[in-house]
Formats: structure tokens, C-alpha cells, sequence
């Protein structure tokens, strides 16, 4: 597998520079990150469960996708990549808010991210990679959060700190048509 690198950014999300993943966990050294959330026309939210080879946080369930863009590669981009390469398709979504987080993932690494956070809508199905993907649902938002404050040990961290402001967010469009 090639060494993957991510963007080291300051708090106002500008570049530093590079490092390779791995290190960055490990120094918990603050980098660029992304996350989509799809939901569904029923507005059902797509969540994934990550397969359990996953380095961190295996087992979890998550967002739609979450990850890093490459050097040189426009965030949306990365995160239309990353929709194909782990759920098998691909649609529109916008960038609704960001944030910065840092927390330790356990096997000492420690997320230190610079979040830009997508939604969107499609009700094409998922074909999801295995070696990304171990499972994944459509679930009822309202359910979602109730099913975070009851197990919020099943659920990613940047998971549990988006989540709120996503479900604001897409309550609002419900409610602006």
C-alpha cells in the first residue's frame, strides 16, 4: 500500500505543509480532513459502519464518508473521490459548515482535523468496498440522535461533534423547501 499524506493546515484551515498520515496520527498534528453526509429523499441519513481492518476507530459507524484530500487536490474533489471509492457512487453536495476538532482514536493516534463538512441528497445505492466499508444504513435522523446519546461508544468522534449541526442544517432546508 502507498504512503498516504495528508495537509497540515493552522486553525484558519491554510496549508503548512505535508506529513505522512501515519505520523500525523501519531503526533496528533493538526490536518485538513473532510466528511459527507447523504441522505436520501425520504431523508433517511446514509451511514456507514467502518470495516474492522480500519486502523482507527474499526467497527464504528460513521458518516457517509470521511477523509483527506491529497496534495494539490481541491477539498470537493477529494470528497467526490472518496464517495466513489468506498460507497460506489457519486452526487451533488455542498460544503455547509467546518470545524476543528482533536481526540484521541484509541492505538495512540489522535485525530487533530480540520473538518469541512458536505451534504447532499441521492437515492442511487451504495456499492460499498469492503476494505473501506463494513456494512452501512439509511436511518431516520431523529433516530440517529437518539441512538448517539444511548450508544455513543458505536460512533466515531467527529461523527458524534458534526452530527448537531448537520441535523440542524438539514431540518432547515426541510423547513426552507
Amino acid at each position: 500500500m502507498p504512503v498516504e499524506y495528508v495537509i497540515l493546515v493552522n486553525e484558519n484551515d491554510q496549508p503548512l505543509g505535508g506529513m505522512e498520515k501515519m505520523e500525523a496520527h501519531e503526533k496528533g498534528a493538526l490536518h485538513r480532513a473532510f466528511s459527507v453526509f447523504i441522505f436520501n429523499s425520504e431523508g433517511e441519513m446514509l451511514l456507514q459502519k467502518r470495516a474492522d481492518e480500519k486502523y482507527h476507530s474499526p467497527g464504528l459507524w460513521t458518516n457517509t464518508v470521511c477523509s483527506h484530500p491529497r496534495t494539490g487536490e481541491k477539498i470537493h474533489e477529494a470528497a467526490h473521490r472518496r464517495l466513489r471509492e468506498e460507497m460506489g457512487f457519486d452526487c451533488d453536495f455542498e460544503e455547509v459548515f467546518s470545524f476543528v476538532y482533536k481526540a484521541d482514536v484509541g492505538q495512540g493516534l489522535t485525530e487533530h482535523e480540520f473538518d469541512h463538512v458536505f451534504v447532499g441528497e441521492s437515492d442511487k445505492l451504495p456499492v460499498p468496498n469492503p476494505e473501506e466499508v463494513g456494512d452501512f444504513k439509511y436511518a431516520d435522523l431523529d433516530w440517529v440522535v437518539q441512538d448517539v446519546k444511548e450508544h455513543p461508544d458505536n460512533y466515531t468522534v467527529w461523527f458524534k461533534i458534526a452530527l448537531k449541526e448537520v441535523a440542524e442544517y438539514f431540518e432547515s432546508e426541510k423547513k426552507n423547501g
